[in-house]
């Protein structure tokens, strides 16, 4: 509930509240949202010439949702549901998992023959967290803005409907996720242990407190732009993998398709935000965004480390291990090779033609 009796105050997703912005409008009918709801920059901005009538343009929009009605999950899916020999089976791709192969971890079935099921149990349980997190909490916020008109960018009509229906998606997909997480607890006797605010909602908001006032609200659009255009074709595979329990493997499935149309409508909001920015703003915007990909991308530690140390290692042991899962050469390549879409959507409006922005890029290990 977003307090609308009155009695919530704080509301973190002030930014971008499209109640908040009809306070301001009420105080000020003719003016312009200020910084509680605008996007920095965006004043004075070289925003894209819009087309005439009938002719194609910049903001000509062909919606990636016009079978949404027929084809979203939340429109035509059944729940996705554990059939009563789910505890037999897989439940994630092992291949995705790099603890459960680790040689010390792989030691331990001996005396614990069910540890490989644990560890792809308890990395389901991090990726349903993840995934209802990061819908719910970051980009749902962005979300609603965008469908309220609050966020100071101008959008066609036809695209701020669509972002109901993005959220719409999104918050089916925390829903799914959420419910799949209690099933598998219920199936079997393996529990989550996760941090009540995952990994990289501590580093977006440890960035955001570093992060200029004028700045705050765009880096999250920024944010947002950056988690829906990344492509993880693993995950796509893993929908198509027998081996997987069929309620994960097909929640996974829905979840790409889904995001297949999402990753398009940002494609084209990108290029609707680039042109309403100032140069100034475009370049302070595009130096944040390696950092965005990397706090989206890099793993999540602790949370890891936490669950070797539960599986009866030291907590030297269990750093050591989690370093030889995840050496940073490793890590910066999927960072590379995942964020190569989301790279080529920024310098296809520009924001690497700049040599400093460039520079960092590839400080990141984008380039």
């Amino acid at each position: 509930m977003c307090g609308t009796v009155g009695l919530f105050m704080g509301c973190a997703a002030v930014s971008l509240c499209p109640k908040q912005a009809l306070f301001a409008r009420r105080d000020d009918p003719g003016g312009a949202v200020d910084g509680t709801g605008a996007v920095a920059g965006a004043e004075g901005a070289e925003a894209a010439p819009r087309a005439k009538d009938g002719e194609a343009g910049p903001d000509a929009y062909m919606s990636p949702f016009r079978t949404w009605y027929e084809r979203a999950t939340v429109r035509s899916a059944d729940r996705r549901e554990l059939g009563p020999s789910a505890a037999d089976q897989g439940f994630f791709a092992p291949e995705l998992v790099p603890l459960a192969s680790h040689p010390l971890i792989a030691d331990l079935r001996g005396e614990r023959p069910d540890i490989h099921r644990d560890v792809l149990v308890r990395h389901l349980y991090r990726y349903l967290d993840f995934t209802a997190k990061l819908e719910h909490l970051v980009v749902n916020r962005t979300v609603l803005g965008i469908a309220h008109g609050t966020i100071g960018v101008r959008l066609p009509e036809a695209m701020r409907l669509d972002a109901f229906k993005i959220y719409c998606d999104e918050a089916y997909h925390a829903l799914s996720s959420a419910d799949l997480a209690a099933q598998v607890r219920r199936a079997t006797d393996v529990r989550a242990e996760l941090p009540e605010v995952p990994y990289f909602v501590t580093r977006l908001e440890r960035y955001l407190e570093e992060t200029p006032d004028d700045l705050t609200a765009l880096t999250e659009i920024l944010f947002v732009i950056v988690s829906e255009t990344l492509i993880t074709a693993q995950l796509s595979e893993m929908g198509n993998d027998r081996s997987i329990v069929p309620a994960v493997r097909e929640a996974v499935r829905d979840h790409a398709l889904d995001e297949g149309r999402h990753h398009a409508y940002f494609a084209v909001f990108l290029r609707h935000l680039w042109g309403q920015l100032t140069p100034a703003t475009r370049r302070r915007a595009a130096l944040r965004v390696p950092r965005l990909i990397r706090i989206f991308t890099d793993p999540d530690v602790p949370s890891v480390e936490r669950e070797v140390v539960g599986y009866g290692f030291s907590r030297d042991d269990a750093r050591r291990i989690v370093t030889e899962l995840f050496p940073d050469a490793a890590v910066t390549a999927y960072a590379k090779t995942v964020s190569q879409q989301t790279v080529r959507h920024f310098a296809s409006v520009g924001a690497l033609d700049d040599e400093q922005v460039r520079a960092e890029f590839a400080a990141h290990g984008l380039l």
